[in-house]
């Protein structure tokens, strides 16, 4: 005898069937007697592994439903050949919730690659991670070595992978970043309204301990004529050899702030009087490079500079050191874009060579040293460098100073003599100028040596490289502008390339699979 019951009817691929079960396992878990003990913290612990679970699921299901990802249209190769031979094929991704599976549709023609329109349509990456995974991975390469770098991805999502592969996705992460600021050069410049009219520019170096065939060829050979010291102790005053220099660029725009020589001396002394805040830099950029030269890195700082004020209406200030790479600078700007550049040398550098000529005559720590310095700091920010030079040197002299002792007096008076003509600190100040470097000294410590000069640290040059792009995009806040851009340039190379015309087929969407109601199943 046969009888008929109404069952609901079950969709035989629901994709989604697993990701509800987790959830509903989850939610009976969180209700049981076991959890109603737990604390918050554990609690916390178990949902971020098991939620990130279900997520992972949820992912699997989306993909599964849009798989084999089949087209209507002809797959055409780069060659204009149409592949016709189709096979089903399945490949694996790590996602920043585990592991999933894509199985998307392959069509090739003879003596040619598999060509997958999903994959396209999903923008996979040609590796296994993920480009979330990669874009975690590359966040933390900016903090942390990548032996550090594996340990927190694993933690905080669902990846995993050694620290090799942790080099390669934050390398690919970075390999845009030349892109991002060509696109900016070639777009629409910025109005010069939105910031304000003084423009300042600074190039320094900073060096970062390389493996050894990362060194550049002279560093190699000096090290190889150094004798290895005894006990890992080098004798004082002998270098190591073991870094390469990376230039650093700093560009950025600043409010007039005029100040007087007193206010300045005021500033610097230990006890400071109540002053003004000082203004901010705007739209602050901030780069390093160990394989551009520094001409190169310098015709960039230009290039930036003149896309903010393509009408030539700020002035161009530029802070250095006395390095003749930064007084390059000048001839730079001035024949390449005909602007006028305002060269200013750093206060504080003019000020430690000053304290070294004043131990020279005083003894240091007393109170006649600080007030030597004082008196002449004041004059030189009157812009009276030479009588300042002219006057230390008859103070040695009087004193009877022998060649040895008076060393730092005429090594100082002739840095003022030499730098005489970037040392119109009076100027500058009524101008409103910034007078000393500290952007590109700052960025010279928090972008280069907090991250590369780590103990025990040694760079390759592609890795170092990397890393010093992304850093600088970090510290400019361009992260996210650039990872933008990375995409789309990462879609173009490995997807769009490989079709005729660089057009895509575009992937069928699946027919909607609904339930069809309630049916009669037999029942025996």
């Amino acid at each position: 005898m046969f009888a008929s019951a109404v069952a609901p009817t079950l969709t035989a691929t629901d994709a989604y069937t697993s990701a509800h079960e987790q959830c509903e396992h989850r939610i009976a878990h969180l209700r049981s007697s076991e959890a109603q003990q737990m604390i918050h913290s554990d609690l916390e612990a178990l949902l971020e592994v098991e939620g990130r679970e279900v997520l992972r699921r949820l992912l699997q299901a989306h993909l599964d439903e849009r798989s084999p990802g089949t087209v209507a249209e002809p797959v055409l190769g780069t060659d204009g050949r149409t592949h016709t031979h189709q096979r089903v094929q399945t490949r694996h991704l790590m996602t920043i919730f585990g592991a999933v599976e894509v199985t998307r549709m392959g069509s090739r023609s003879r003596g040619t690659h598999s060509l997958h329109p999903l994959d396209a349509a999903l923008h996979l990456p040609p590796e296994r991670s993920s480009h979330g995974v990669r874009h975690r991975v590359a966040v933390e390469a900016t903090q942390d070595a990548c032996d550090d770098v594996v340990a927190p991805v694993a933690t905080t999502t669902g990846a995993h992978g050694p620290k090799r592969q942790a080099e390669q996705l934050a390398a690919r992460a970075a390999q845009d970043f030349e892109a991002l600021y060509d696109a900016r050069r070639c777009a629409t410049p910025q109005e010069v309204e939105r910031t304000s009219s003084v423009l300042v520019l600074s190039v320094d170096g900073k060096g970062v301990p390389m493996r050894p065939a990362a060194r550049r060829e002279v560093t190699r050979r000096a090290a190889a004529a150094q004798p290895s010291p005894r006990g890992h102790q080098r004798k004082p005053g002998a270098r190591a050899h073991t870094t390469r220099m990376a230039t650093v660029a700093a560009v950025s725009t600043i409010p007039p702030w005029v100040r007087t020589p007193e206010e300045i001396v005021g500033a610097l002394q230990p006890a400071q009087a109540v002053t003004p805040a000082r203004p901010r830099p705007e739209a602050k950029r901030v780069w390093a490079s160990l394989t551009q030269p520094p001409a190169e890195v310098i015709h960039q700082a230009c290039e930036e500079a003149e896309r903010r004020d393509p009408q030539r209406t700020k002035q161009w200030v530029a802070l250095v050191e006395g390095a003749p790479t930064q007084l390059g600078l000048g001839d730079a700007a001035a024949g390449e874009y005909g602007v006028t550049l305002c060269i200013v040398l750093d206060l504080i550098h003019v000020l430690q060579s000053l304290w070294k000529a004043a131990w020279a005559l005083h003894p240091a720590g007393t109170p006649d040293a600080e007030t030597w310095v004082t008196a002449r700091l004041e004059q030189l920010l009157r812009g009276r460098s030479p009588y300042v030079a002219a006057g230390m040197r008859r103070s040695a002299t009087l004193r009877g100073l022998t060649e040895e002792q008076r060393a730092p007096v005429d090594q100082c008076a002739n840095s003022l003599l030499k730098y005489a003509d970037f040392l119109h600190d009076d100027a500058s100040l009524a101008a409103g100028f910034p007078i000393a470097t500290g952007v590109i000294e700052g960025a010279c410590r928090h972008l280069v040596k907090d991250r590369m000069d780590v103990t025990g640290a040694r760079w390759s040059l592609d890795g170092a490289e990397a890393v010093l792009r992304l850093r600088s995009l970090w510290v400019s806040g361009d992260c996210e502008v650039s990872w933008r851009l990375h995409l789309g340039q990462e879609h173009q190379r490995h997807h769009t390339t490989h079709y005729a015309h660089s057009k895509v087929p575009r992937p069928q969407p699946q027919p909607e699979r609904q339930s069809k109601g309630a049916h009669l199943r037999l029942i025996k």
